[in-house]
Formats: structure tokens, sequence, C-alpha cells
């Protein structure tokens, strides 16, 4: 069976990782069925989703989290390496700022957001909410490649698809938030539910809601989607670091108990 230790789940304007070949795989879960593709990436064999599908025809607040995460540790993948496109709350981020998130805020509301909803309740730790192991790895790896990046930041993550309003942006900020986004929860929470480490790499498209109408760095569809395209190569090159970088056979905290996580990878579609 195709197997990858490490994924990679592309955010808006990543809708493919591998130059070469790669196997595309049809994975049925009891979320839903997922294609991921599966090739070789950094030297290392790993499977890619495009988080918002094949030319980003699924909302934020549509996307199968469950089925994909499910799916990913059905291949027995024990790091996920994210890629999201941010708006910055705060001057200190500007546009074109790579940043490794580390905290989140998470506002989102109606998303399934447990593997564990079904006659056992556990109780996920998620004061660290991304692997500090997989964290550190990635700072180091970046800066000793010459890449200006910010190691922490708080994400504040809300449903969209629309952006913020300018009051709701000002307290998003007020509350701590120094980006903003629309899918690392629950992806990340899911993630850690089934052992899986996450280390997220978010790259600052716009300032939100702008600090005044007419703000040329205020969000947009084009705006957002138009720096994506042109920031695509240094995102893929900053992945690549990271990936090269992880020790082979890493595992993250494990959070849940070892035979309720085969419980729920032993469902059925």
């Amino acid at each position: 069976m195709t197997s990858a230790e490490i994924a990679v789940i592309g955010g808006s304007g990543l809708a493919r990782l591998f130059d070469g070949s790669a196997e595309t795989v049809e994975i049925d879960t009891p979320y839903g069925h997922v294609a991921a593709s599966v090739g070789e990436f950094a030297g290392r064999p790993t499977a890619f989703l495009p988080r918002h599908g094949a030319g980003h025809t699924v909302a934020p607040h549509l996307i199968a989290y469950r089925a994909n995460i499910w799916a990913l540790a059905s291949l027995g993948v024990r790091v996920i390496l994210s890629s999201s496109a941010v708006g910055s709350l705060t001057p200190a981020l500007p546009p074109g700022t790579l940043a490794l998130s580390d905290q989140i805020i998470d506002r989102t509301t109606g998303r399934a957001s447990t593997f564990f909803d079904r006659g056992e309740v556990h109780h996920l730790p998620a004061a660290d909410p991304f692997d500090p192991a997989l964290h550190a790895i990635a700072v180091d790896a970046l800066r000793d490649a010459g890449e200006d990046v910010r190691s922490s930041a708080t994400v504040v993550v809300i449903d969209g698809p629309r952006f913020a309003t300018r009051a709701e942006s000002r307290w998003h900020a007020a509350m701590g938030g120094e980006l903003v986004n629309m899918t690392m929860a629950p992806e990340v929470f899911l993630a850690s539910e089934l052992g899986i480490g996450t280390v997220n790499l978010a790259f600052v498209t716009d300032m939100d809601a702008g600090a005044q109408d007419g703000d040329p760095d205020a969000a947009s569809q084009s705006l957002v989607f138009d720096r994506l395209r042109a920031a695509q190569p240094r995102i893929v090159a900053a992945l690549a670091t990271i990936a090269g970088a992880i020790p082979p056979g890493h595992r993250a905290p494990q959070h849940i108990p070892a035979d309720a996580v085969a419980t729920v990878l032993g469902r059925t579609s």
C-alpha cells in the first residue's frame, strides 16, 4: 500500500506540489472521499492535499477536515507540514512576511472538530496546538537557509469565506491576534487527536480589513491570489527546507490513548 510519513497540506495558491511524477491515491474515509497525491518532495516520500480542492473550489467552512486528516493518517503520515495564506493584524507583520504559527484563537462555528463524538470522549490538551519540536526544527532550518522568518505568531481563525469587517479586525487584534486565517481550525486539533504533529508556514498576503477605507493592502480575493502566485516559488522552497530537516521517524506528543486512536482509524466508510 502506498504510504508516506510526511504530508503537505497546501492552502490557497498551492494547488500542486510535485514537479515530477506522483501517484494519485483514492481514499474512502468515514467522513468522505479524499484524493491525495504521493510523490517525492525534498527527498522524502510525501503525501499532498490541496486544502480547497482542485481549482480552489471548496470554501473554508465546507472543507472535510476530518476526512483529510483521517486519510493522511491511514497512509501512515506522522507529520503534517501546512501552508496558509493569512492576513495581518499588526504592522509588525507586513505583507510578504513568512511566519511559523504557534498559537490559535479559534473563532469558527459549526465545524466538526473532533473524532471522538461516538460514545467516547477525550479532552485534547491544546496549550501548544502545533508540535513544539517540529516548530523549533522549522525555525532553525529556515534561518540556516537564509530565509527571514518570524518564529512565532498567534492566528485568529474565522469561518470565512468573507473577510473581516474593520471592527472585527480591530477586535481580533485586541484579543491578542497577530494574523487571521480561515482554515487552521479544526485541522490542527484533529491531527493532534490522531497523534500527528503539525507545523504551519503562514504567508502574509494583506493587512486584513486595512487601517482605513481605500488601504491598498486591505484584503480582497484578487490581491490575495496575486500575491500568493508571485510568492509560490518562495513558499515551496521554504516547505522543502522544512521537510528536508524533519528527522525520519519523528513522533509528535501522543495526547490520546493509542487504543482510542486505533478505534477511530478502524472505522469504515
